[in-house]
């Protein structure tokens, strides 16, 4: 899901996956660990350069300088080098825009059949998911999302604003507190995580 309280939590889960956009494993905050492969040089490239742009999002200075650096994340996410599934991209977008949701889903059907390690297409169909209210269906997509990239802020976000649509105050908590690790200067993270505490824990953090 795309970065971007409850009662904003659809607007913010759409703007977190739509901005270019677990309930198993969510109870320890841990999910499916990905697939252990030997990745070709030019994916070696990618995740070297993801790894650095991870390590200047979390020492990032300020705000700006934060959304920076997310937004090369996101173009990075983004890539593909199927040109069906950046067309198919372009026609879910179009599909979205026009409120049309169930051919949005469609199309990131056959984007994940045609190229099931694309990890966007997961988070997209999780966040049309998520918009239709089948959090079920959203979740399964979001552990996909997290089991081929385990530092995805947008889609951690997600499952925690999920949780907290359904009451499960302590797991939304340790949603939000996984997410600030990794991106320490995601706006509003701190507010939610001080009345989430507050409310769980009966104390300030």
């Amino acid at each position: 899901m795309r970065l971007r309280f409850k009662s904003a939590a659809m607007g913010a889960l759409a703007a977190l996956v739509l901005l270019s956009p677990g309930l198993a494993g969510a109870q320890e905050g841990r999910w499916i660990e990905p697939p252990e492969a030997a990745p070709s040089p030019k994916r070696a490239e990618r995740i070297e350069n993801l790894d650095f742009l991870f390590g200047a999002l979390k020492v990032a200075p300020d705000e700006d300088s934060a959304k920076s650096i997310e937004q090369k994340i996101w173009a990075r996410w983004l890539v593909t080098r199927s040109d069906t599934a950046n067309l198919l991209m372009v026609r879910v977008k179009s599909a979205v825009d026009g409120k049309d949701l169930d051919l949005a889903v469609r199309l990131l059907d056959a984007i994940i059949a045609i190229k099931p390690d694309y990890t966007e297409a997961w988070n997209r169909r999780a966040t049309i998911y998520y918009q239709k209210k089948d959090y079920t269906r959203s979740l399964a997509d979001l552990r996909q999302v997290l089991a081929r990239e385990p530092r995805h802020f947008g889609a951690i976000m997600g499952v925690g604003l999920i949780m907290q649509d359904l009451g499960e105050d302590q797991r939304a908590l340790d949603m939000y507190r996984r997410v600030i690790e990794i991106y320490p200067r995601l706006p509003r993270v701190p507010d939610l995580i001080k009345t989430l505490s507050q409310k769980v824990d009966g104390r300030d953090i």
